[in-house]
């Protein structure tokens, strides 16, 4: 077992691509079956997702060294969580949205950043923008939910999750359309918040995107690691550096 979730074996790097596609399969279930009427096969497939995260989360605490450590973790506690509102979720019913949390675990694992370098070239030039864009992509994720629980009841403008996403979006963007809006205390604060946050996680990806493409090589002598893709000289102590690149076609 250890094997599988650490090793650098071809079984274990599939391994974890399986727990990655997984992970993104079930927020994309999430997300879907909100917009579904509850029905009988909904519940078993929740069922049969917490069941795969129970056991994941009892793998992951066998292999362990450190146990404390492990239960002390953010990313397990979520993952309880997300395992409540799945076996109980009548009766946790508005705290549904925590099943967002889910996202936390999009690659937040060492493991799964160094497979993703190794085996995808496209994933190595652009780790900082895939980041940037999933950090964002949680952040929408969370906000979207909490919108939907907090003014679904109360809020004739908003009546399902898209409608929660469609705000959401609006004011992160600061567009602010006019036709959906939050009324309440609450959606005043909970609107802030995305708006604060939000802009500040979006510029950091437009940033990211426009920015010249740099790659990880650190200097010898100052320690510098992000350079230019064709530099020749550190930007900083002005040492000679030697990074490995294939050229350009022009």
């Amino acid at each position: 077992m250890r094997g599988l979730y650490r090793g650098n074996t071809a079984n274990a790097r599939a391994f974890r691509f399986a727990i990655l596609a997984f992970d993104i399969g079930s927020i994309i279930f999430f997300v879907a079956s909100s917009l579904q009427d509850a029905n009988v096969w909904i519940y078993l497939v929740d069922a049969l997702i917490a069941l795969v995260i129970v056991l994941d989360l009892a793998a992951r605490f066998w292999i362990e060294e450190r146990s404390r450590r492990f239960l002390m973790d953010a990313a397990t506690w979520a993952d309880v969580v997300v395992v409540i509102t799945l076996l109980l979720p009548t009766l946790v019913e508005s705290l549904l949205f925590l099943r967002v949390l889910r996202a936390l675990r999009l690659l937040r694992s060492y493991r799964v950043l160094k497979d993703l370098r190794e085996e995808f070239a496209f994933f190595k030039r652009n780790e900082e923008l895939i980041q940037s864009a999933i950090n964002l992509g949680v952040f929408v994720f969370v906000m979207t939910a909490l919108v939907y629980v907090l003014q679904v009841r109360t809020n004739p403008q908003i009546t399902n999750y898209v409608d929660a996403l469609y705000f959401t979006v609006a004011a992160l963007t600061t567009t602010g359309f006019g036709d959906i809006t939050l009324k309440d205390t609450t959606g005043r604060i909970l609107s802030v918040a995305i708006m604060v946050f939000g802009v500040a996680l979006f510029l950091r990806l437009v940033q990211t995107i426009f920015r010249p493409v740099r790659v990880a090589y650190e200097c010898p002598d100052c320690g510098l690691n992000r350079h230019d893709a064709d530099a020749v000289h550190c930007k900083h102590c002005g040492r000679v550096l030697h990074i490995t690149t294939e050229g350009s076609d022009i």
